[in-house]
This record gives structure tokens, C-alpha cells and sequence, in this order.
């Protein structure tokens, strides 16, 4: 659904992804599931099958992951809404990083240093599964779909530096061995 571009939707989307910026700075895989939210359940600007279509631009094009918010308010707004989105996905997760880094360095090794450290750990991981879920349940939740991620993410779990391509492959084969041994229709 393309939208009058007005002030008003420029600054909508401003103020959807500025916070999410936030939480996208350990990985734009955090913020998936309240972006879903936001443009597909709640303003119902595109259809989960296009939040999975941009997904998969975003994820084959080089470049990061959180140009999925560019993608998504160019979708809306054209070229003038993908600027906004990237202004206000990139501009407050910089600030933040440069400002929280210049302290960061200074305090390494105090104790509370260290516990904030592994206190950040188990959140970004549940952020990430929560954008890792809100795909799978986009995508229609289906046991071959869960299969596959679940593989995915015992390979580079055990791979930490393999490359995702061969994974990518992978799972475009067995989706297409299903769909050619009947198990599954194919996309529309």
C-alpha cells in the first residue's frame, strides 16, 4: 500500500525506527519481530509475504541487515521515505555506539563492566529470537520451514565462520525436493 508521502508519514517513520535503531546495534536480526509489528500487524503498510520478500532482498544484497527499514519505507514512502529511514536507523545507534565506546574503553575490567557485559548477552540473544520466531511465523510456520532454520542454526552455531551461502542453497533445495516430491505448493 503506497501512501500519500506527507510530512506525517516521513515523520511516522522516523519515530518507528529511530528506537529500534537502539536496539539494532549488536544486529539489525534484534529488531525483525517490532518491526514486523509495526509495518505489517499494527499499520498494515505491507503484507507479512512482502515483509519476507524485502527480508530476503535485504538478506541477499550486500550491505547490512537493517536496510530492511529503508526497504520497507521506500515500499511506503519512495525514495524520500528510504532516506528518513536510513537517516533515523543509523544516526542514533552511531551516536550511541561512539558515545557509550569512548566510556566503555575507559572502565574495562571493573567489576561492573563485566557484568553488564554478560547481562547484554542473554537479552540479545532473546531479541534475536524474537525476530528469528516472528519470520518463522510469517513464513507460514510449517514443519519443513522449521527444519530448516533449526539446521541452519546448528550449522553456523557448530560453523561460527562459515559462510551463509551454502546454507542459502541448501535450504532452496530441500524447499524445491518438497515441492517436486509433493510435500509442499509452491510460493505465490
Amino acid at each position: 500500500m503506497r501512501e500519500e508521502v506527507s510530512f506525517g508519514l516521513l515523520l511516522t517513520i522516523a519515530v518507528i525506527l529511530a528506537p529500534l535503531s537502539i536496539a539494532s546495534i549488536g544486529g539489525a536480526t534484534a529488531i525483525y519481530a517490532p518491526l514486523q509489528y509495526e509495518v505489517v500487524d499494527l499499520r498494515q503498510w505491507i503484507t507479512g509475504r512482502e515483509f519476507l520478500d524485502l527480508f530476503a532482498i535485504c538478506r541477499f544484497t550486500p550491505g547490512p541487515s537493517s536496510l530492511l527499514g529503508a526497504l520497507i519505507a521506500f515500499k511506503v514512502a519512495g525514495i524520500l521515505g528510504a532516506l528518513v529511514a536510513m537517516v533515523a536507523l543509523y544516526l542514533p545507534s552511531s551516536a550511541l555506539c561512539y558515545a557509550v565506546g569512548r566510556i566503555w574503553s575507559t572502565h574495562k575490567g571493573k567489576p561492573w563492566h563485566t557484568a553488564v557485559e554478560k547481562g547484554l548477552t542473554p537479552i540479545a540473544a532473546g531479541l534475536i529470537m524474537a525476530g528469528v520466531l516472528a519470520l518463522f511465523q510469517l513464513s507460514g510456520g510449517d514443519l519443513l520451514t522449521g527444519a530448516v532454520m533449526v539446521g541452519v542454526a546448528g550449522v553456523l552455531t557448530w560453523k561460527r565462520k562459515m559462510h551463509p551461502f551454502p546454507l542459502l542453497i541448501a535450504g532452496a533445495l530441500a524447499f524445491e525436493a518438497a515441492y517436486l516430491l509433493g510435500y509442499m505448493a509452491r510460493a505465490a
